[in-house]
């Protein structure tokens, strides 16, 4: 094991990093890594324990049994030329009272793999920390690891990762985050001796820790919920007064989907949120994201139904569609499209549990590009409802359209076209900076471009669908008038049944 070492240590060379990029087999860290893993296994310990130290690689090994109280590997292994970084292995007492007989534990440090694997790979994650292996005994199912960070930035959320061997790939959930401070970070994870042996953490490259957007998404995710709760019972009460019309019902109609739709997507939202950062449940951040996936869908095919509407009343004035038909078909289109999409989505990447993004839950991107199957209905009904807005510009400047047109009619589909013409753009914008927090995901800028327009979508919901609406102010003027005339006959009608009330008689 000190000539394979030596061999070893010649290879891992921070000097040579840049080299592994010219390496035609993309898999060859990863074969180094597995020998690394076999050969560890293989140590043979004198009198009890092993020290096997080079300047890039670090192994211990000893001999660990149920009496143990706790066993524990430190390592300090030169990173470059001017700085170490240390490592830390512990096995807990709970564990080693597991073994059956005397065993063997090895830990080996190796500060510069993670730039190997990330260089050879060119996975967009960046190791933060040494990679630690260790080989324990079957019995032993979880260990506690301390990774020193390299990076050492406050803004940059780490996170623990367990190597897959069978997948190749960085998996978070192999690990979780028992502590995070600016240094340092403590991983619990869990071994098995066929599947996770390595251990690092990661530099979330597109999770930001920020305290100022933190609060931002908050505040902006309380003023959407509030605005679309507020949207929802602005149309319950004016309801009856605007939907006299089909085409006025069915424009209420998907505005109600479109905003009861982005609501229960906000608060999965939060919830998502909850389940990553306390938790880190899988299965729970597998069913957030599926729902968050469906719900912000199914608002943007809710918009693509508002188009469809306005190309029905401009394109098909002789054609009358029945409410019943419309409603079956406007589900099928708000609902059923996003649920066989994200149902697909699912079933093909979760598998191969690359349907999670690293460090949150959310969509993939970087290993099975499934957040494409978001990304690419949303900007092609974006497209789509463009066109609708230009076709109803072009429409409405010819004499032609009011011959077989009713005005009110007319007027309806402009309207309609309006909200289009003003929420469209917005939600595309939205998940346009959306995209650019992938693409650049350490610009702050993009961060926090995005969470404001992501948060506030609600508002402008409630601002362009309803407030800014004539046909529902006035609705909501004459409920209010209404009310208020209910009460006043309601008082006259007490004071004729109790006048003692409102009299002062005197006898």
């Amino acid at each position: 094991f000190q000539s394979y070492s030596r061999i070893a240590n010649h290879i891992l060379n921070s000097s040579t990093i840049s080299s592994w990029a010219f390496v035609k087999d993309r898999n060859a860290s990863l074969i180094l890594l597995d020998s690394v893993n076999l050969f560890a296994g293989k140590l043979l310990l004198r009198n009890g324990s092993e020290s096997i130290q080079e300047r890039f690689i670090s192994t211990k090994g000893s001999s660990v049994h149920k009496n143990t109280s706790e066993k524990s590997f430190d390592f300090s292994v030169e990173f470059n030329k001017t700085r170490n970084i240390t490592g830390r292995v512990v096995i807990p007492e709970e564990e080693l009272l597991k073994l059956p007989k005397a065993s063997k534990a090895v830990g080996v440090a190796l500060p510069t793999l993670g730039a190997i694997i990330e260089t050879s790979r060119l996975d967009p994650g960046s190791v933060n920390g040494m990679v630690l292996s260790v080989s324990l005994p079957e019995e032993l199912r979880r260990v506690f690891l301390t990774f020193e960070k390299v990076n050492q930035l406050e803004n940059l959320r780490a996170q623990c990762v367990g190597w897959h061997s069978a997948a190749r790939r960085w998996d978070s959930s192999a690990c979780t985050v028992k502590s995070d401070n600016v240094s340092s970070v403590v991983c619990v994870c869990r071994h098995h001796h066929r599947t996770f042996k390595s251990f690092s953490i990661l530099m979330s490259p597109t999770l930001l820790r920020n305290a100022a957007l933190d609060y931002l998404t908050r505040v902006g995710l309380g003023l959407s919920i509030f605005s679309l709760l507020l949207c929802l019972i602005i149309e319950t009460v004016v309801w009856r007064h605007v939907t006299k019309t089909e085409i006025t019902y069915m424009r209420h109609f998907c505005l109600v989907n479109i905003a009861a739709s982005l609501l229960v997507a906000d608060v999965l939202f939060i919830l998502a949120a909850l389940v990553h950062d306390t938790a880190l449940n899988h299965r729970l951040c597998v069913a957030a994201a599926f729902f968050l996936h469906f719900f912000y869908l199914a608002v943007f095919f809710w918009m693509f139904t508002l188009g469809l509407l306005i190309l029905y009343g401009l394109l098909l004035i002789f054609f009358k569609l029945k409410i019943s038909v419309f409603m079956a078909a406007a589900f099928s289109i708000g609902y059923g499209c996003p649920l066989v999409i994200s149902i697909l989505t699912v079933a093909i990447t979760e598998p191969k549990n690359g349907y999670l993004r690293r460090g949150a839950c959310w969509l993939n991107w970087y290993e099975t590009k499934a957040l494409l199957a978001f990304v690419v209905p949303a900007l092609s009904i974006i497209v789509v409802n463009v066109i609708v807005v230009v076709v109803v510009v072009v429409k409405t400047g010819r004499s032609s359209i009011g011959e077989g047109c009713k005005s009110q009619d007319l007027s309806n589909m402009v309207r309609i076209s309006k909200n289009v013409a003003l929420l469209t753009p917005l939600l595309g914008l939205t998940w346009g900076f959306g995209l650019a927090t992938i693409i650049d995901s350490r610009s702050l800028g993009f961060h926090v471009t995005f969470a404001l327009l992501n948060a506030f979508q609600g508002f402008f919901i409630l601002l362009f669908g309803t407030l800014l609406d004539r046909k529902t102010r006035e609705a909501l003027r004459m409920s209010y008038l209404s009310s208020k005339r209910k009460c006043s006959l309601a008082k006259v009608k007490t004071s004729l049944f109790y006048p003692s009330k409102y009299l002062n008689l005197k006898f």
